[in-house]
């Protein structure tokens, strides 16, 4: 459709192209602009800077940046798997699969290629990139048919690719021409550890090698020929030597480039034609080309800065492109890596040089002539340092104590940086940014990076950010991880210790041994710590929870077994393993909602809810279902909920392992675990992924090997995705590290706090010091893990049949003293639609006015129950 609208086209939908009209959105210029975007690949933007997680789950859904209808509610045209072939800058056209078509504003954000040196043979079969989904599902077909492979290129991108060989389970060999691994961030003592750190994980590095041809090869399908009359044999091989800036479209449409390729662009993004403006690592900027993310994202705010002018009051003050930080960091095949600035040296620079063999760990720091300013670092084995000293480079200000002192640094100490620091590279977030957005009330690491963006690229400021979050907090007065209420100064993690350490089992005792000093002995808690307590003494010896002890602990729901309604009802939920049920307890359970006249909805979580269930008709309800063989579904307490699971390998064709046994076997293990917060389980078959087991908080996925186990995801307001923890586990495995998480998260989580947001406050490292933890015994604490989750699972008990030979407990469900006399009137808080009964509400009455409309009429009738009134 045609409009008036000016026409701005981006052509390129990679990750810079895409924060373009990200950029574009948020500042609400689009709505002035007609967009279009294409991009030459067959799905929207993803994140190239992730790349090998897709081996971890062979999917690339993780990796997605956006989407097409995502694209399509912003009001613009995304053109996917198309090509520019040519630009007409005097008329402004661009030429699109022979058809043509107009711009107003042109920004080309077209990336680059993978250099692929010219080696006699590297056309052969299984001679591969490594750049795009489509390279990464070449390669993974690739390596069903091979047990080794080679990566040309021992630099960021080489490195990765090896990674990605090792992870699907090949022998791996990385062939590197220059005499050091990684020689444009890393000195030779630099290059010189990692090449032993990734000789210790199993991966063979060869330096100095030119390799002249590929040929058939007498043990493997290719023979690498090198210079020095050596050779190498493998099954298939990775080019991964560098890239090169996918120039073409300019170059054939008479727009500037380099001599060594690159679009040629000044200060401004512009390039040598008006209203053409380049970004990201196609575009040349002072014979520089910029291979990292953060430049591009970068550029694409300039050159946003620079269209927006001629939009009326739509000015984005001009922007101007004076250069990127280059600074870096990043985990290698498990090794930490950081470069700063001149991380090679210079003429007349002095150093501080720190190197620890026993620990594998080198450190060194150039500084200028006078030996004030930090002109560059490099940091390999340890990186805890990386923050300081981008802060202290960033800023460009002398030092104000000896440079040795930025190497040993109590790490203790509070952190010390300006307002302006930058924290974020990829997003040129900086400390203030932060600051403002905790002082406005966001307190929790997923909420500031909603707002900021920090940590939200590479994520590797994300400790950084978490630390700056508490910080400011505490400069508030606010507090954090401190007392949970007015009556203890401790967090939950930190009470659970005293009721462990101290075998502190009711809350009496723990109230007069720990609580603050003017706490008053007649309080004896609130509503904040009294269902914490309770929740931590289920958890460590999972006893009855309404025993004469804990009872007047619980919140209204624990109280009554039961979740409470917005209209004074309760819900029964029983617990339905794994989703599977026999006909004989389907047709019961049917029975009993319709004896009690129960609105019944088969939930995402796979089970069976039954709501409108009057109080005083709970415990008869429950005794009907437990002689059915059924047990509480503990849908009022914060504890295992469900365990999804598709059919797997018993009835789908696809299925590689059983989903529902396993999910069944979870569920009977895990359900008597009380938790910090709610848990969800799933468990898939395949990859397909058909019980969405990556959205939970333990999520399971069967390969041909095994297991893979995802941690941490959940969805309501705020999803997020599982991180794979672990791949081809057994089921052993997988239940011993299952057992390991649960517990330590129970452990040490804050109160209420969801699994998720619990693993992204792990300052010390999110999920891979979670994996240290758990995999490793970093803590030395699984031994006492496993044995805490034995006692719960062997305490287990049906809360709701113990309840039921309880007398003392049954008189809490007489709602009336007199049943006799209680009100008959208890249909008029219903309706019926659907052949179910509904709470009376405005919401279920408009739509049963959709469902009523007469044919013709116009006119919309809605009837409530008692039939006293009628709108027309």
């Amino acid at each position: 459709m045609k409009t008036n609208k000016p026409k701005l086209v981006v052509v390129g939908n990679g990750m810079v192209g895409h924060h373009f009209v990200e950029q574009l959105c948020e500042r609400q210029i689009s709505q002035h602009y007609d967009v279009e975007v294409y991009g030459a690949e067959k799905i929207p933007a993803y994140d190239r800077v992730q790349l090998s997680k897709y081996f971890a789950n062979g999917s690339a859904d993780e990796l997605m940046l956006t989407s097409q209808a995502d694209y399509e509610s912003k009001g613009i045209a995304l053109h996917l798997g198309q090509q520019v072939s040519h630009i007409d800058t005097a008329n402004k056209w661009l030429t699109v699969n022979g058809e043509q078509t107009p711009y107003d504003k042109l920004v080309l954000a077209t990336g680059s290629y993978p250099f692929v040196p010219p080696i006699k043979g590297n056309d052969r079969r299984d001679c591969m990139v490594y750049r795009t989904i489509d390279d990464l599902e070449a390669i993974e077909q690739a390596a069903l048919n091979a047990s080794s492979g080679v990566v040309i290129g021992g630099g960021l991108l080489g490195l990765e690719a090896a990674n990605a060989l090792s992870a699907l389970g090949l022998k791996t060999h990385v062939v590197e021409f220059a005499p050091q691994l990684m020689s444009v961030q890393l000195n030779d003592k630099g290059g010189e550890l990692l090449k032993q750190k990734i000789e210790a994980l199993g991966l063979g590095v060869h330096l100095s090698k030119a390799t002249e041809e590929i040929v058939d090869g007498e043990t493997a399908q290719h023979r690498l020929k090198f210079s020095d009359g050596s050779f190498l044999e493998t099954d298939m091989i990775v080019f991964s030597a560098g890239i090169r800036p996918q120039d073409t479209l300019a170059r054939n449409s008479h727009i500037s480039v380099g001599e060594r390729g690159g679009i040629v662009i000044d200060d401004n993004c512009q390039t040598s034609v008006n209203d053409v403006y380049a970004i990201g690592e196609c575009a040349l900027w002072q014979q520089k080309i910029f291979g990292l993310v953060a430049p591009g994202y970068q550029m694409a705010k300039v050159a946003l800065s620079q269209i927006t002018p001629l939009m009326p009051g739509l000015s984005v003050a001009p922007l101007t492109f004076s250069g990127a930080d280059m600074s870096t960091k990043l985990k290698l095949l498990g090794v930490d890596v950081a470069s700063i600035g001149e991380s090679r040296g210079f003429d007349k620079a002095q150093y501080v040089e720190l190197s620890d063999v026993q620990a594998g760990v080198y450190k060194k720091l150039w500084l200028d002539e006078t030996g004030l300013y930090l002109r560059g670092a490099v940091l390999v084995g340890n990186v805890d340092e990386y923050s300081l000293l981008l802060s202290q480079y960033l800023s460009g200000e002398a030092l104000e104590e000896p440079a040795v002192t930025l190497l040993l640094a109590d790490e203790s100490a509070p952190l010390t940086l300006k307002d302006n620091a930058i924290v974020c590279s990829c997003h040129q977030v900086t400390k203030a940014d932060i600051v403002e957005q905790v002082i406005a009330g966001n307190h929790q690491l997923a909420e500031v990076k909603s707002c900021t963006k920090a940590a939200s690229g590479c994520g590797g400021c994300s400790a950084l950010v978490q630390q700056i979050i508490d910080q400011t907090m505490q400069a508030q007065g606010l507090e954090t991880d401190s007392g949970i209420c007015c009556h203890f100064d401790h967090d939950r993690q930190a009470l659970f210790h005293l009721c462990q350490v101290e075998d502190i089992k009711d809350f009496e005792h723990l109230y007069q041994q720990h609580a603050v000093e003017n706490a008053s002995p007649l309080a004896l808690g609130c509503d904040i710590c009294k269902p914490v307590a309770a929740s931590i003494f289920a958890s460590l010896e999972n006893q009855y929870v309404l025993n004469e002890k804990h009872v007047a602990l619980q919140d209204s729901n624990d109280a009554y077994l039961g979740n409470l309604q917005k209209n004074g009802s309760y819900s029964v939920v029983p617990r339905v393993p794994g989703g599977e049920i026999t006909p004989d307890k389907l047709i019961a359970m049917g029975q009993i909602a319709k004896r009690y006249d129960l609105y019944t909805k088969i939930t995402g979580g796979q089970r069976i809810d039954m709501f409108g269930a009057q109080l005083s008709d709970l415990p008869a309800i429950w005794s009907e279902l437990i002689a059915q063989g059924f047990e509480t579904g503990h849908a009022y307490g914060k504890s295992l909920r469900t365990v999804k699971s598709c059919v797997g390998s018993t009835w789908c064709r696809y299925g590689v392992q059983d989903a529902v046994g396993l999910a069944i076997a979870l569920e009977h293990r895990y359900k008597g675990l009380r938790s910090p917060h709610k848990i969800k389980f799933a468990v898939s078959g395949c990859t397909r992924e058909c019980a969405e087991a990556q959205s939970k908080d333990i999520g399971v996925i069967a390969t041909e090997k095994g297991w893979n186990l995802f941690v941490c995801g959940n969805g309501g307001m705020r999803p997020r995705h599982g991180d794979l923890f672990a791949t081809d586990l057994s089921t052993e495995q997988l239940v011993q590290y299952i057992d390991r998480v649960l517990m330590f998260y129970t452990k040490t989580a804050a109160r209420l706090q969801r699994t998720s947001v619990w693993m992204e406050s792990l300052v010390a490292g999110g999920l891979e010091y979670l994996q240290s933890v758990i995999i490793d015994d970093a803590l030395g604490v699984n031994h006492e893990l496993e044995q805490q989750m034995d006692k719960v699972v062997a305490n287990y008990q049906c809360e709701w049949k113990t309840s039921l030979q309880d007398d003392v407990f049954l008189q809490r469900f007489s709602e009336f003293v007199n049943p006799e006399e209680a009100p008959m009137n208890a249909e008029k808080h219903y309706q019926y639609q659907r052949e179910q009964k509904f709470p009376i509400t405005s919401d279920v009455q408009t739509f049963a006015a959709i469902n009523n409309r007469e044919s013709g009429a116009g006119n919309i009738a809605i009837t409530l129950l008692d039939n006293e009134e009628a709108l027309v």
